[in-house]
């Protein structure tokens, strides 16, 4: 296919079906409905199959059902949907199936409303459903990330049997710019712990219930080693002109676009400012971070549409926290780059604290 102007939420399908994705599952919910809509139109045929469920719930435990026999699954929702599927996602985390779910974020708490937020942060990052997990978790910023990430999700997912979240916003769900779909289309290959129905798999089991302590121990500690590996492995992240910076912004989503437009007009007032964008939230760029606070000569400032969240995950990685500021926003507001610009003028210039 040919360069194609279409919005993050439909740049989404065209990367799963790059990445070899076999199966969706999903209920449609805005923002985020585009997706289902164009996995409705291009899941068909070669063995792909779409199903749209009665429910979020149904559709979670649809994927646990097919990543249990070896297809390549993915579902996507926004933060009521996915709240539903908590559940579904522990048991899917338990019994180490591969699957991609895709959040484009909205406003809550509640039914909220439809304009962005990035409240959904705590919920699928730090776990969602009960019990010792994690979920890989990548942020892309534009559709061409959604795109490529949602592209690479299935390698991921297939290489370390976990779950891989998508974890966009409205804005980057919405938004259109130019893709280029090209390269090779992945598959999977056999996987020797799935049940096919045949003599080979015979043997296999998933499940996520061991009502011995002594083993769910066991399996729980292995899975807190194929974490640390993960987070040895997987942290990515994006830097702009941090090498002479005195502040360094730390957003994601749609707020690192803001923020890249800000500190181009913040060096031209003169302040030494910087930006780190983690492109995975799960693992998190703890030790760039803390690389970057050595000696407590730079200031970070957060900027996210939440209660500060990722704040929290930031002063944790950075030798003084106290340097850490937090600029919020909630509800569906987003910030224009000439607030941030004031605001971070006002605070560097001015020597503002925050909480």
């Amino acid at each position: 296919m040919s360069k194609q102007l279409m919005k993050g939420n439909e740049a989404v399908i065209h990367g799963a079906l790059m990445g070899g994705a076999t199966h969706f599952f999903g209920y449609p919910i805005t923002p985020a409905s585009e997706i289902a809509h164009a996995a409705a139109q291009f899941f068909t045929g070669s063995g792909r199959v779409f199903l749209q469920a009665e429910s979020e719930v149904s559709a979670i435990n649809m994927l646990y059902g097919a990543a249990g026999v070896g297809a390549r699954v993915m579902t996507a929702s926004s933060g009521p949907g996915v709240a539903l599927m908590g559940e579904g996602l522990s048991y899917i985390a338990g019994a180490e199936l591969p699957c991609v779910v895709v959040d484009v974020q909205r406003a809550g708490p509640g039914l909220g409303n439809i304009w962005p937020e990035q409240s959904d942060y705590n919920m699928v990052i730090k776990g969602g459903g009960h019990g010792n997990y994690h979920n890989i978790v990548l942020a892309p910023n534009s559709a061409l990330e959604m795109f490529e990430f949602t592209r690479r999700a299935f390698e991921l997912a297939d290489r370390y049997r976990i779950t891989v979240f998508i974890l966009s916003d409205a804005y980057i769900g919405q938004m259109m710019e130019a893709i280029d779909i090209s390269g090779e289309v992945s598959s999977g290959d056999r996987k020797d712990w799935a049940v096919y129905g045949d003599a080979d798999s015979r043997e296999n089991l998933i499940t996520s219930i061991l009502m011995n302590p002594k083993l769910q121990q066991e399996h729980n500690e292995m899975l807190q080693r194929k974490y640390r590996r993960i987070k040895e492995e997987c942290v990515e992240y994006e830097e702009l002109l941090t090498e002479d910076a005195e502040v360094i912004f730390v957003s994601f989503g749609i707020c690192s676009r803001i923020c890249m437009s800000a500190v181009n007009q913040l060096r031209k007032e003169g302040v030494a400012i910087g930006m780190l964008r983690p492109q995975t939230l799960y693992p998190f760029p703890k030790k760039r971070l803390q690389e970057l606070s050595e000696g407590g000569k730079r200031k970070f400032i957060a900027v996210e549409l939440n209660e500060g969240m990722m704040t929290d995950d930031i002063r944790l990685s950075v030798d003084f926290p106290s340097q850490v500021l937090s600029y919020q926003w909630l509800g569906g507001v987003i910030p224009t780059v000439e607030e941030i610009v004031s605001k971070t003028l006002a605070d560097v210039r001015g020597g503002v604290e925050h909480d």
